[in-house]
């Protein structure tokens, strides 16, 4: 509706087409427009209210959840601390260990429980009926749901007992000259770099390499084919980057985990064809030649008590879950001990030391499970390496139900609670300058470091201890012990040598820079 209005005092005297003019005009709204408008605005102030109730909900349930808790006192609005999680550094994770033996963050609304404190690390380890193992939110899409790492309680601890038998001194002994053999492998082709090119090179992407083709052949023998194994190699790096803490959730075409999953079907598609292989090899008599073989032979024996029917794409979820948790954590933990024994030539000469005397300087004789347990100060290099680099600092579990953890604190139900380990690997009651690389503390059979072997958490504690710790252990000696007998390296020591970057495990930031020269006295 619009009035006009006109300045009637001067129509007299003008035409008829100008007594009319009209001079100015506003509009007035309408009923319905008036209730248009109000409804918009209703519309606007009632969503902003939702907005700010959601928010401040949001606030009042993450401080009623972490109480006392040392924490932010607030959190970040939605996303909480995903900055901080995109890029984690073991700065911000130290600090936050040291602000508590618990403390709480939010991250997207998920609440986080983190435990520094040995005794409560142990006790989330230990509390199966409180808390299950979640590893990061991609787990289950990557690992596959149905995967064994994933079962709890009785059917878990049965499960596992039918896969201790891959890892009895028996099994070990299998693979060891796989191992060997490999190493060797490996090492010519980074000779072979080295006498092209004398300056260093970082070795993570080769040695990680190098341990894939041992997990695989060790795993599988040569019912994978060569182009499957490097095939497996190369794209295994996308299924590493996506086990990260903190990742887009969602598996959409060029995320992480979408190329995690793509990796996945390729590493099954392989294993589940060995897996086929291998039951016919065994079935036709052939003798054990790798894991698989000796699964199947097992489990084929009239004598055993077990289970005896898998699947291919069961076993096949068996190993891959084996190569998920042996190609990081090992990788780590091989990679630094290189560096701990480059940055420390008096420990150096010890290893060699030994290992000329156990070798009586013969390095092309083939190693067994006897010369490996003379390597008595090496197991000691490769375990203090370990303490003082964890691959693993921390694994995250889900709390099936409120969790008591404490007398005056109890973790509320499906809240995320993360046992970390580095605090009890750098307790220095227990161990002495703790930053300090001393294989010595581990000889002394009355060392405090010994004395308290609850403390030493790289492999875990309770049900889910790591099942293959003693072939994660062998396979770092024997590729070190390997290594000595072939050639010296030096560490090309950079600003960012002592830099940690945390890609599912401990990596050095500078891919840690070797140069290799062959040994001439051997």
């Amino acid at each position: 509706m619009v009035f006009n209005f006109r300045d009637h005092s001067a129509s007299a005297s003008l035409p008829s087409s100008t007594s009319q003019a009209v001079l100015y005009t506003f509009p007035i709204p309408s009923f319905p427009t008036l209730l248009q408008g109000k409804s918009v605005s209703s519309w606007f102030y009632t969503t902003l209210a939702i907005i700010l109730a959601l928010l401040a909900l949001e606030q009042s349930v993450y401080r009623y959840k972490k109480r006392h808790l040392p924490g932010a006192t607030w959190t970040i609005p939605l996303i909480g601390k995903f900055a901080e999680s995109v890029a984690p550094s073991m700065e911000g994770y130290k600090k936050q260990w040291d602000s508590g033996a618990l403390s709480a963050i939010s991250v997207f609304n998920i609440f986080i429980v983190m435990a520094s404190s040995n005794d409560f690390a142990r006790k989330i380890l230990n509390s199966p009926t409180y808390a299950e193992p979640c590893l990061v939110h991609s787990a289950k899409q990557v690992l596959l749901a149905d995967n064994w790492v994933f079962l709890t309680g009785k059917s878990h601890v049965d499960y596992r007992r039918g896969l201790n038998a891959l890892f009895t001194r028996k099994a070990l002994g299998i693979y060891l000259g796989i191992q060997e053999s490999i190493a060797k492998k490996h090492f010519a082709q980074w000779l072979a770099i080295a006498a092209k090119d004398s300056s260093s090179q970082p070795i993570m992407m080769t040695a990680r390499s190098m341990n894939m083709d041992t997990s695989l052949r060790v795993f599988c023998g040569n019912h994978i084919p060569e182009h499957a194994a490097q095939e497996i190699n190369d794209k295994y790096w996308a299924i590493t980057q996506s086990l990260e803490l903190v990742n887009f959730p969602f598996a959409f075409p060029g995320t992480k985990i979408y190329k995690a999953i793509q990796a996945r079907k390729v590493a099954m598609h392989w294993l589940e064809l060995a897996a086929h292989k291998s039951k016919i090899a065994i079935a036709n008599g052939a003798e054990p030649e790798c894991m698989l073989d000796e699964w199947v032979q097992i489990i084929s024996d009239p004598n055993y008590k077990g289970r005896r029917e898998f699947s291919d794409r069961e076993m096949a979820m068996v190993l891959f879950s084996f190569l998920f948790a042996s190609q990081d954590a090992m990788s780590s933990g091989l990679i630094y001990a290189f560096q701990h024994l480059s940055d420390h030539p008096e420990i150096m000469a010890k290893v060699r030391a030994e290992q000329d005397v156990i070798r009586q300087g013969n390095y092309e004789k083939p190693l067994t499970l006897e010369m490996m347990d003379e390597m008595v100060y090496l197991q000691a290099v490769v375990k203090e390496s370990m303490r003082v680099k964890p691959p693993v600092t921390m694994v995250p579990y889900k709390a099936t139900k409120a969790f008591p953890i404490a007398d005056d604190y109890t973790v509320p139900a499906n809240s995320m609670v993360i046992p970390s380990f580095f605090n009890s690997l750098h307790d220095p009651s227990i161990y002495p300058e703790p930053e300090i690389f001393d294989p010595e503390r581990w000889l002394d059979p009355s060392s405090s470091a010994n004395a308290n072997p609850k403390n030493y958490l790289v492999f875990g504690s309770g049900p889910h201890r790591c099942i293959g710790l003693e072939y994660a252990n062998m396979n770092i000696a024997l590729t070190i012990a390997t290594a000595v007998g072939l050639f010296d390296w030096e560490h090309d020591v950079t600003p960012l040598s002592s830099k940690v970057d945390i890609i599912a495990t401990l990596f050095p930031k500078d891919g840690c820079r070797l140069k290799l020269t062959p040994r001439n006295d051997v």
